[in-house]
Parts: structure tokens; sequence; C-alpha cells
């Protein structure tokens, strides 16, 4: 904090309090009104009458009062000769010099220190300040203006080597930070973390922590995108089926069961093309998609069938879905019993009972459009999308596997799951 404008009348009331109080000590008081030692003495000489109370409530002479002259030096003794009398004003004169330098040097030191004060960490302000101005003025005197302790600020300064080692580790760091952060700049501290310590030794990784504070001050961050956009439209005259999953979207093995959901993809032109999703819930892997400039059922099918391909088969998984009217068809249930898919539903009108989904292509949208509103055209958009999806499978980093994308945490767990008999 800067340092404070203490009134006239603060002063001269802790002046009173050091004086009144039986065995006060100049520390002791100091300590109780927050402020250094030095700054209380230099009030005592300028605002003290010289008496001190002692332990014993008795009034004793003040162990400063030789810092500070007593009204008797500046009048005249009685039977003062000329010569004496010039002597003591001369005297007089020279105490006064001295003052009036020292008010001068204080005033210049704190003219000095009020730029310091506006910075970040004012502690470290301070101490700055003393550093630079060391040659100039006395560390001491610095310290006491400032309000610091002499202790404190030589540990600073002993500690400096140590700061510009970790400033230099931090400039190199951020540098590597910046560099995977141009290649996918939707990265955030934890996937550029995993991103680091994946490409360095063992005794060179990185904590996240450190990772997001470099970030936080090199102004690097994951996009975010604050907007939710509703993509269901329900069929109630359609199909029902019982929710099998009940939001809990977890496998113990792949292909055992996928959820899905369609979302629009708008395009300058005021139309949308509309991409289907069939994720597999062990490894959050993209197992199939199709993107069309329609909602009809032939979308999810193709989205369901490319799934088929990419897992050899589907007999046995079950598919979870929202009440979307493609969902519900006659052609979709058709197909899902020639694949052997059993489908789940969630409730009607219910986002979390399909969470899964929702938040894969709310990460897509937020990922890939970032601060659009839409694609320009229909080509950018399908190679885009494209992109990511693929990317998504091969190369994103995904929390729930670890840190690893969701192809490269199948590929490690395979061999540690048992082999079906």
């Amino acid at each position: 904090m800067a340092r404070k404008n203490y009134s006239e009348e603060f002063r001269r009331q802790a002046v009173d309090l050091y004086e009144s109080t039986p065995g006060a000590t100049v520390g002791g008081i100091a300590e109780d009104l927050g402020i250094v030692r030095g700054t209380l003495r230099h009030w005592l000489e300028v605002y003290g009458t010289g008496k001190k109370t002692a332990a014993d409530g008795t009034l004793t002479s003040s162990p400063l009062q030789s810092k500070k002259p007593s009204s008797a030096s500046s009048s005249a003794p009685a039977g003062e000769t000329p010569e004496q009398k010039i002597a003591r004003l001369e005297a007089r004169v020279d105490e006064l010099e001295n003052e009036t330098t020292k008010l001068t040097t204080e005033r210049e030191i704190l003219q000095r220190a009020a730029k310091y004060f506006g910075r970040g960490d004012a502690l470290v302000s301070r101490f700055q300040f003393v550093a630079d101005n060391s040659a100039t003025f006395e560390v001491k005197r610095l310290c006491e203006l400032v309000e610091i302790e002499r202790s404190s600020y030589y540990a600073w300064l002993k500690a400096a080597p140590a700061r510009e080692a970790r400033a230099a580790a931090d400039a190199e760091l951020a540098e590597r930070i910046r560099a995977v952060h141009a290649e996918d700049n939707t990265c955030g501290a934890p996937r550029i973390t995993a991103e680091l310590n994946d490409n360095t030794a063992a005794g060179e990784r990185v904590n996240h922590k450190r990772v997001a504070r470099v970030m936080r001050l090199e102004g690097i961050r994951g996009y975010v995108k604050k907007r939710r956009v509703r993509t269901t439209i329900p069929e109630p005259s359609g199909q029902k089926y019982p929710d099998l999953l009940r939001r809990d979207f977890t496998a113990e093995r792949p292909n055992e069961r996928y959820v899905g959901d369609i979302t629009y993809l708008p395009l300058a032109d005021g139309t949308n093309l509309y991409l289907a999703s069939v994720i597999d819930c062990y490894s959050r892997r993209l197992a199939g998609w199709a993107i069309a400039d329609h909602m009809r059922t032939e979308l999810v099918e193709d989205a369901l069938k490319a799934a088929a391909a990419t897992r050899g088969s589907l007999k046995g998984a079950i598919f979870h879905s929202d009440h979307g009217s493609v969902y519900c068809s006659k052609d979709y249930a058709k197909l899902c019993r020639k694949l052997g898919v059993t489908q789940s539903m969630g409730a009607v009108g219910s986002s979390a009972d399909n969470a899964l989904a929702e938040s894969f292509n709310a990460t897509m949208k937020r990922e890939v459009l970032q601060d659009a509103a839409c694609w320009s055209d229909e080509p950018t958009c399908r190679r885009q999308v494209f992109h990511w999806l693929v990317r998504y499978n091969t190369r994103r980093r995904h929390t729930w596997c670890g840190y690893l994308s969701p192809s490269t945490y199948e590929a490690r767990r395979a061999a540690t799951l048992p082999t079906a008999a």
C-alpha cells in the first residue's frame, strides 16, 4: 500500500500517547499505530515536550530529549554577554539549517517514491525504490520514509539473482506456450500443460499452475464463447424408448454405449448444414458422423452406419439420443435393429439427459467458429468442421482421457482390457 498522509493532529496524538503511557517504548507505540519506529522518533523530535511518564507513573525526562532542543536554548539566559548571544544564535541557525536540509531531503525522497507506489505490487515497488536510490540517499533513511524494515530490504536484494533466473525461465516457458497456442488457440492451461509435458524429459515437466500463471501474465488464453443454442426438434407422435443410461455417460470398454445428437451449422446466406454425431462413452471418440444440408432421417442413419464401419460391428451396443423426430422415426428404428443396436432416449425437453452429446456440439462450434457468427459458405464449413472432427479423435487432448486424444486413450488402454471369452 502507498505511504499514508498523517495529519498534524494524528502526529501530535501519537506523541502524546507515547509520552503519557507509563513505561511505553517507541517500538511498542509505533507497532500499535501501524507506523515504523523512525517515523515516531521524527514526530517526537518535532512535537515532543521532552517529558516521559515512567513505569511507576512519575514524570521524567524523555530519553529522546537530547534530540529536541529545549525552549531555553532559544531564550537569552540572565547575564548573557553580546559575544555569548552571538554564539548561541549562530548555533541555533546551524540547528535550523540542519533541520531544513533534513526536511528538504525527506521531501525529495518522497517525491521520487510517489511514482513507484502506483505499480502492481506495492511492497516490491518500495524495495525497488530503495534499490534505485541507495546511491543517492542513505538506505536507513529511505527505508524509514517508505516504511519498510531494512532487514526485509536486504533479504529482497539478496534474492535478486534467483528472481532473475525465474523470470528468464518464465520467459522461455511463455515462448513454448505461444508455440502450442498458435497451433490450436482453443487450448487452455490444462491442455497446454499436457502438450508441453508430452514433449519434454521427465525432469523438465511443468506444473499446470505455473503454466496458468504465465499464460495469465502474458495474456494467453483458450477461446471461450458464452452462447447457448437449442438444436432439438421433438416429435410427439414418434416412437419412445426408455432411458438406459440415466445420465451415466461411462462404459467399461469401447463399443458398449454411444450417444448422439444433431446440431446446426449456420451459413452466411441464412441457410444451415447439419451435423449428426455418434460418440463412444468409453473414450469420447467420435465413432461416426455425417454432414448434410437437411435434417431427414438419412442424416442420422449415415452417422450410425459410419460408426458401424469404424467399429466393424455395433451389435449389442446402446445408442442414446434425445427425442428428435429423426431418432423417433420407424426407418431409424429399423436400421438400429439391423445393426443390433438398442435405442435409448432421455426425457423430453431435458438437455442434461444427453449432456455428453450437447457438450460435444457446443465445444466443436465454439472452437471452430470462435468469434464468427456463421461460416462464410458451405465448402468452408465442411472443410473446417471435417478438420476439427478428425483432429478431435487423433490430436485434441480430452480431459476425460487424462489429456490424451480419444484414439491414443483407446490404444493405451487396449492392452489392459481383459480379452473376451
